[in-house]
């Protein structure tokens, strides 16, 4: 992908719910749990970046409640619907929003275009079963 370093890394980090509605209630300010969040490695291009030292992207956080209760409701498998959740979160330490309609559509197609390669359906069509 344009602009990402060749020798970038994150974290994945699976919680609970509770842990979850403490991170979206202290980070967000939104008292509940939610299936994915993203937190950026680095502030800006002030940051320092150690010379030979992979660069860190940041952390994406899933909810696994959450997540496989989502992935039974709509009919997807768990693994499929938390691929899509990664790859959502990556996108956003990528510096993708969903915030104006504009924006949404863009990440949107990026999803696609990503969980395509990796043989998942497009989780936005209506019906969709992964």
């Amino acid at each position: 992908m344009p602009g990402v370093p060749r020798d970038a890394e994150l974290s994945i980090v699976l919680v609970d719910d509770a842990d979850m509605r403490q991170l979206n209630r202290d980070f967000r300010g939104r008292d509940r749990p939610t299936n994915v969040l993203s937190f950026a490695g680095r502030e800006g291009p002030e940051t320092p970046v150690v010379p030979g030292a992979p660069v860190g992207l940041g952390d994406v956080v899933l909810a696994f409640e959450t997540v496989a209760r989502e992935a039974r409701a709509q009919g997807k498998t768990l693994a499929d619907h938390a691929a899509h959740l990664v790859v959502h979160g990556v996108l956003h330490l990528l510096g993708y929003d969903h915030e104006r309609v504009r924006r949404a559509r863009q990440m949107e197609a990026l999803e696609i275009a990503v969980l395509a390669g990796l043989g998942i359906g497009d989780p936005y069509r209506a019906g969709a079963v992964s």
